[in-house]
């Protein structure tokens, strides 16, 4: 690590409140060019503490950078991992207030719920498919604090992997019922096609997406314990959305997800 715990707190409350008050910052590398994966998790984990000082529950975890384009593009060999607060969930169907973001995008991907604890280092496909209770469709709205979502990797970590808000819905299936790896999405915005793509975009299976989050876990002490909520990252490319939009993803047996904005 490069920073010290002072300066990991005081960009743990810049980022978070841009967030809060939905207004841009300069990408946190610009200030600290050398810091490093580490200082920006530290800078994650700041402000999960932060919320959950304030009374807001943890619910799950989610990945980013899952597609192998996406980690060629930010120089990555690993996705990207950030937390899920209780308030960024929102209903099937309901109404996303761009108020409260700054220049959202929406990304449809399959999220799963997890039976027994995950632990690395070693944990594999295997083992996450043994541990999954359920999956289910989920549609995230990701949403940079940065300006002009504009973000280098360690940036994009120590802003909680852009995480903003999500809807999960649909039918919770079986994961041994269906092939995770050829399950088709359909994103739509306004009733147009805008994005199709399968399971496999997610790291070649999404499972692997939650076997690295264990891993990542396992480095840092900590585990997956059963009946954790993991979204496995988008397997659709993302997409800006404005008021008065209407998306609906339609995913392979688990049905669909839809919201608008406004």
């Amino acid at each position: 690590m490069k920073l010290d715990s002072k300066t990991i707190a005081a960009l743990a409350e810049r980022l978070e409140s841009a967030e809060v008050n939905a207004r841009e910052v300069a990408r946190t590398s610009d200030d600290y060019p050398d810091m490093d994966s580490d200082d920006a998790y530290a800078v994650q984990h700041a402000i999960r503490a932060r919320k959950e000082a304030r009374g807001h529950r943890t619910v799950g975890f989610k990945a980013g950078l899952t597609s192998f384009a996406k980690m060629k593009q930010m120089r990555a060999d690993t996705p990207c991992f950030g937390f899920l607060s209780d308030y960024m969930s929102r209903q099937d169907g309901g109404e996303i207030a761009l108020r409260e973001l700054i220049h959202p995008r929406v990304e449809a991907g399959i999220c799963v719920m997890t039976k027994a604890t995950l632990k690395g280092p070693g944990c594999h496909v295997g083992a996450v498919m043994a541990a999954i209770d359920f999956v289910l469709p989920v549609v995230e709205i990701i949403d940079s604090r940065y300006r002009n979502f504009d973000f280098d990797l360690n940036s994009l970590i120590a802003d909680n992997s852009s995480a903003a808000r999500f809807v999960s819905g649909g039918r919770a299936r079986n994961a041994e019922d269906i092939d995770l790896r050829t399950l088709g999405v359909v994103l739509e915005k306004n009733g147009q096609i805008v994005s199709m793509a399968a399971g496999a975009a997610v790291l070649g299976h999404p499972a692997a997406a939650v076997a690295m989050l264990a891993n990542h876990l396992g480095k840092r002490g900590q585990e997956l314990p059963a009946g954790t909520f993991v979204m496995t990252g988008g397997v659709t490319e993302a997409i800006a959305v404005a008021a008065g939009d209407h998306i609906a993803a339609r995913f392979q047996y688990l049905g669909s997800v839809s919201m608008r904005f406004a």
